[in-house]
């Protein structure tokens, strides 16, 4: 919020902020900052301040790990008065942010070429099962789109105060309104199928992920099946129960929809947080989640 003004929307690739392993290279950390904040500041804040609960940080737990966190570009924020910010898209509400959802579409267009570069780029160095993507709050949810628009699997998916992006949509094709049952399919809707379609193409969440490309300008006439999507890759979601700026309710809402579209979806939800991730707890069930191979055993889900 602090930065220069007058500069341009572009930043150097310095922006990036890179914590290199100090071992051999095993596994990247892509990891996405918030609203108005940077890849220098959220990085070294969470390197810093994330310590479990035996006293390590996590480049001391993964000391293998390429820990990479990305600058978004500036752009003209409405939710704060047009202010220029660094954010992922644009969004008119943090409050609701389904609200006026088309102006967040160019942003996430331009932002998901970006990360989907870096996942390239670290796939050519480590097996894309050793690569976890993720951010907190702006960055979780400019990360989670970048998750249903993938053509394959990452390793994890680690989401911090966050939402996701388009839920009223998603939950419209997928019949999760209040007009239909849950997981309907509307197969009694004979305008719901085009004629040429296959059967692939005609399922509730292959729509959603042509959907989801589509509104990113990638050809979803290209969309893979929903087996080579990134379905199968597990996610933490973790959320405050008193943040003031990301409802818990939208982490939530979000993992509601995500474990409808078949992802296999951990949600912690911490009494008295705000907007940030808690120190040890949430770190602990981190390291646990990604340590563990998949989902948290579900007995201790919020």
């Amino acid at each position: 919020m602090g930065e220069d003004q007058n500069r341009g929307p572009t930043l150097p690739s310095s922006a990036t902020f890179i914590v290199e392993p100090s071992t051999q290279h095993t596994h990247s950390f892509i990891l996405l900052h918030g609203l108005g904040s940077n890849g220098e500041k959220f990085g070294k804040e969470l390197i810093e301040s994330g310590i479990c609960s035996d006293g390590r940080r996590l480049p001391e737990i993964f000391p293998g790990a390429r820990f990479i966190f990305p600058t978004s570009k500036r752009r003209r924020s409405s939710a704060f008065g047009r202010a220029m910010l660094t954010q992922w898209f644009d969004v008119a509400s943090l409050d609701d942010p389904s609200h006026r959802s088309q102006k967040q579409v160019k942003g996430l267009q331009e932002s998901s070429r970006e990360i989907f570069d870096l996942v390239d780029q670290e796939s050519a160095k480590v097996p894309r099962e050793n690569i976890i993507l993720g951010g907190i709050s702006q960055g979780c949810a400019m990360g989670l789109v970048c998750l249903l628009a993938m053509d394959a699997p990452v390793g994890r998916f680690v989401g911090m105060s966050g939402w996701l992006p388009f839920t009223h949509e998603i939950d419209s094709i997928m019949g999760l309104d209040e007009h239909n049952d849950l997981f309907g399919t509307r197969d009694d809707d004979p305008f719901d199928k085009s004629p040429n379609s296959s059967e692939e193409e005609q399922k509730p969440v292959a729509k959603v992920l042509a959907h989801v490309r589509d509104l990113l300008s990638l050809d979803s006439t290209e969309c893979p099946p929903t087996e080579r999507s990134a379905i199968t890759t597990p996610i933490f979601l973790g959320h405050g129960e008193a943040d003031e700026k990301i409802r818990h309710s939208l982490g939530v809402s979000a993992c509601r929809t995500l474990r409808s579209l078949g992802f296999q979806v951990t949600l912690r939800s911490y009494k008295d947080l705000g907007h940030w991730y808690k120190v040890p707890d949430e770190i602990d069930d981190i390291v646990a989640f990604i340590h563990h191979g998949g989902p948290l055993p579900a007995a201790e889900d919020s």
